[in-house]
């Protein structure tokens, strides 16, 4: 998950003010947000001070080494590896989140938008909406989206790349020692200087970095005005279909010989506004967007698991706010039905 970023006081490039015990408590405070309860917070908590002043220790003297990770399989909805690693590292991400956000972000593009403060998919798809709108002319005329995404992105980062897009901006060279700590701590089956972890939230702003590379190229060599890019999924929309299917060849390409990346072949995507635009969870037609129907199918797989739960209100609550940002005016009317029966049956026992 993203998290809210609150600038360091006194953060700047110099190593001594990143790891100030003051940082690694702000950045234990933002961390521990939502994980109270985890038997391995709890415990790091218990001896908090000794703890933290501990790691300041380590990180002030460059005697830190990351620690392993734990490695487990969710469904959200395809099966993804988490790599997860233990509270003193997390607390170390935190730190080094904060720090590169500050730095980076405001070299990425408008139209990022994810793990960014004022972004997120559901900006992302009205943005979408916004840009539907002016190619087709007020759904006059017609409007092509080409949607692509990298196969197997988080597993394929080149290290070597990433670090050689950090130095741009991370001038300290201690500050880049621990960076590489982070980065050197993970390796996936694609090879040794290659990979980072989903689970860490470092992975996050590295995963920004590395791709504002393709936002650049798409931007000024193609001078491509409506693309959107979340995470390692993009979209650009055109008049034109031809100049969609050129653009796949010179992506290819560009993300080959600058990132060492692939496009996934199966996920090259063509579709017609009319026939509706399938992005970030939400289906964008003429006039109306709709949700997507595999995410209405988890919707109501989900609530039917957590009947009779005490979360099951905060969690169809949840799903309402989503459905807020779609035409979904019966969708939204399934599921308050569902709520009444739920609280019902709960005030009758």
């Amino acid at each position: 998950m993203c998290v809210c970023v609150n600038i360091f006081t006194c953060m700047h490039s110099d190593y001594s003010n990143l790891i100030s015990l003051e940082n690694l408590f702000q950045a234990w405070g933002e961390f521990r947000k939502g994980k109270a309860k985890r038997f391995d917070v709890q415990e790091f908590e218990r001896n908090l001070e000794d703890n933290l002043f501990e790691l300041h220790q380590e990180l002030r003297n460059k005697t830190y080494q990351h620690g392993n990770y734990y490695s487990f399989y969710v469904n959200d909805p395809k099966q993804r590896h988490i790599h997860k690693a233990e509270v003193r590292d997390r607390v170390v991400h935190h730190l080094l989140y904060k720090y590169l956000y500050g730095l980076f972000d405001k070299t990425f593009i408008f139209d990022s938008y994810s793990c960014r403060l004022d972004k997120g998919t559901h900006r992302g798809v009205k943005r979408l909406e916004k840009f539907a709108r002016e190619i087709s002319q007020n759904y006059t005329q017609s409007c092509w989206a080409l949607k692509c995404d990298i196969k197997k992105f988080f597993a394929s980062v080149n290290h070597q790349i990433l670090i050689k897009l950090l130095v741009k901006k991370v001038t300290d060279k201690d500050a880049l020692w621990l960076l590489k700590q982070i980065i050197y701590s993970f390796h996936s089956g694609l090879g040794k200087d290659k990979g980072i972890p989903l689970g860490n939230l470092t992975s996050q702003i590295f995963a920004n970095i590395y791709m504002n590379e393709l936002d650049q190229f798409v931007k000024h060599k193609l001078k491509v005005k409506c693309y959107i890019r979340y995470a390692d999924d993009f979209l650009f929309l055109s008049k034109n279909k031809n100049l969609l299917f050129e653009y796949v060849d010179v992506l290819r390409q560009f993300l080959s010989n600058k990132l060492k990346l692939e496009l996934h072949p199966d996920k090259i995507i063509f579709r017609k506004l009319e026939w509706g635009i399938d992005f970030l969870g939400y289906v964008v037609l003429p006039h109306y967007i709709l949700l997507r129907a595999k995410t209405k199918r988890r919707i109501f797989k989900k609530l039917k698991e957590k009947a009779g739960l005490e979360n099951f209100n905060q969690s169809a609550q949840s799903y309402l706010g989503y459905l807020g940002h779609a035409n979904s005016f019966k969708l939204r009317q399934a599921i308050g039905n569902m709520v009444w029966l739920w609280n019902s049956s709960s005030m009758g026992a």
